[in-house]
This record gives structure tokens, C-alpha cells and sequence, in this order.
């Protein structure tokens, strides 16, 4: 898969060949990045436009359909049953500012309950995967409740990754610092290439990445997660592989074969089962043992009254491929 960024005008268009079509729009000038890694979090603010989240989309051709936010450039491809969500503004890092935020909650909601979709993949342009909140705009802000909806969106979005029905993998290639960590250890699988590199930068600037600290308390142990926060200083690739807030680390040449790799093995699976057991694992990591396995119990009960699960027993005795439904519904 192909990214390609236009820049200038909102409605420029460049064709590709099959792959993914970015369109950009930069309403600022160039932020030079010339500050050291703990502070690599601060970006600046696009300016503001009406309607955070307009969308082009769908546009559609034999194999996709690409849904382009005008103003915060966040493109989605979807090819197949791979939802691919680029976070596309690589002058301001990608900076989850509110707009931001916004659109990639409707992205992540876009078609979720559609049969045909069963992995979403989150990526990004430029050298910083995602630099986390944007400084700048909590730092011209004084309103306590602005700063409220940016923090309280950011963690319904966090946690809107993990209740979906199907796996979400990070693409890491870059950079990922404070709520940018918080995204790829929120992420059910975090793909990095080896050049990726970890952080969570607040305390040197003053603000505590206490809402990055939830994702990364529960992805790290805690003397890692606790020495990044007190330090800010980064994880390279190896080191969060190590650690457990990546699952894979490629060279950066094979990140994209390995993504699609891992996304075109989920693909394979039943959509009905996928979430049964996404959900199920979620829940049972906060209930103690006893509660864990009596809640898990009555979901394997559960899962065979589906008709992929009988599906799935029927094709494996039968020495066939599966042919599922991917529906919630129980065979009668």
C-alpha cells in the first residue's frame, strides 16, 4: 500500500497507483522541531475551521473506498476488510488535538458494525507516529472546560479501541510520545519499525502524562512504566519489544508486509468470534482468577451455540475451510 500526500489545496487530488490517497491540508506555516526529544510533544495548533470533521468520502473503486477529512487530515482507506485510519498532519507531529480527536472517533466508528470489516489498522505520515496533546492549544486555552473535553475525549477514544469488535493494530514508524504512547499501548497489537522510539515527555515540560500512565500501567511492568514517566525518558523499539508495548519490531522496509501480514491472518477469522473473544479477554484482565475463569467458562458455552462456532468445529472435522457467517446469530 502506497501513501501519497498532496499538500496546498483541500481539494487537490493525486492518483496513485492501488494503494492509499492522502489528501492534505496545511492551514499553518512550517513548525521547525528543533527542540530535544522530551520536548518533541509540542507541536502547533492548524488553525481553526468550521465543521472539525467534514468528510469527501466515500469514494469508491474496485477494491476501496477512501473517506478524506478536509481540514485535520485524517484519511481512511478501506481495502477489503482492513480499515487503515492514517493520521496524515506530519507538520504539527500529528498531534491529537481536539479536532483530532474527533474525527478519529468517527473514523474508528466508521462501518464498525459493517460483516465485512474485521481489523482496523491505525498509521501515520512523517517521521512522528503521533506527538500526543497539542501544547499549544491547551496552552491558549484557559478554559477549564475546554481542557476537560480534550483530556475527557482522549480517553473516551482510548478506551472506544479496546470495546470495539474487532482487533485494531498500531503501524508504528516514528516517534510516540505522551498520548501518542497512550495510543499505540491502547492499541489490541502495535506493529513498530526499528527506528520507532517511546516516551512519555510531561514531566520535563510540567504536565504529568497521568492519562498515558492507565494505558502504559497496564501494558509495562511497573518499574518500566513508572522510570518512563519520571524520566521521560524514550523506549527504542527493541527495548518496548522487550517490554511488551509492541508486539513485533521490522525493519522499517518490511513494516508495511508485516502489518498486512498480521491483518490478512484476523481477516481469515470469524468476525462473531473475534469479538466474543476481544471483549471477553478485556473484561476478565480486571476480575480476579476465580470470577475471570467462571465469567470465561460461560463464554466457551456461549461461543459454540454460534454458528461459526459450530462452523469452525463441523470444518475442522471435516477437513475443509471454514465458511463463516460472521453473525451473531445461534444455529438452530
Amino acid at each position: 500500500m502506497q501513501n501519497v500526500v498532496a499538500g496546498g489545496s483541500s481539494t487537490a487530488r493525486v492518483p496513485v497507483t492501488p494503494g492509499t490517497r492522502l489528501l492534505g491540508v496545511w492551514a499553518c506555516q512550517h513548525l521547525s522541531w528543533q527542540m530535544r526529544l522530551f520536548t518533541s510533544c509540542l507541536t502547533r495548533t492548524a488553525a481553526p475551521f468550521p465543521g472539525d470533521c467534514l468528510s469527501q468520502g466515500p469514494q469508491t473503486d474496485s477494491v476501496e473506498s477512501i473517506r478524506t477529512h478536509n481540514v485535520y487530515s485524517m484519511t481512511t482507506t478501506m481495502m477489503m476488510s482492513s480499515h487503515t485510519i492514517v493520521l496524515n498532519n506530519p507538520r504539527r507531529r500529528n498531534a491529537l488535538s481536539l479536532p483530532m480527536l474527533r474525527c478519529l472517533r468517527q473514523d474508528l466508528l466508521h462501518d464498525v458494525k459493517s460483516r465485512e470489516l474485521r481489523v482496523i489498522v491505525i498509521a501515520a505520515e512523517g517521521p512522528v507516529f503521533c506527538s500526543g496533546h497539542d501544547l499549544k492549544e491547551l496552552s491558549t486555552e484557559d478554559d477549564v472546560k475546554h481542557h476537560s473535553q480534550v483530556f475527557e475525549l482522549c480517553a473516551e477514544v482510548m478506551t472506544l479501541i479496546q470495546k470495539l469488535p474487532v482487533p485494531v493494530i498500531a503501524k508504528v514508524n516514528g516517534l510516540a510520545t505522551a498520548a501518542g504512547c497512550q495510543l499505540v499501548a491502547s492499541c489490541d497489537i502495535a506493529v513498530a519499525s526499528e527506528k520507532s522510539k517511546f516516551a512519555t515527555p510531561g514531566v520535563n515540560i510540567g504536565l504529568f502524562c497521568s492519562t498515558p500512565a492507565v494505558a502504559l500501567g497496564r501494558s509495562l511492568p511497573r518499574k518500566v512504566a513508572l522510570e518512563m514517566l519520571f524520566t521521560g525518558e524514550p523506549l527504542s523499539a527493541h527495548e518496548a519489544l522487550m517490554h511488551g508495548l509492541v508486539s513485533k519490531v521490522v525493519p522499517e522496509d518490511k513494516l508495511e508486509e508485516e502489518t498486512m501480514k498480521i491483518s490478512h491472518k484476523i481477516c481469515e477469522s470469524s468476525k462473531s468470534v473475534l469479538a466474543l473473544g476481544k471483549a471477553t479477554f478485556y473484561r476478565q484482565i480486571t476480575q480476579d482468577l476465580d470470577t475471570a475463569y467462571k465469567m470465561t467458562t460461560q463464554v466457551m458455552v456461549d461461543n459454540l451455540t454460534l454458528r461459526d462456532g459450530q462452523e469452525g468445529i463441523e470444518a475442522f472435522i471435516q477437513k475443509r475451510k471454514p465458511v463463516w457467517t460472521h453473525s451473531q446469530e445461534e444455529k438452530k
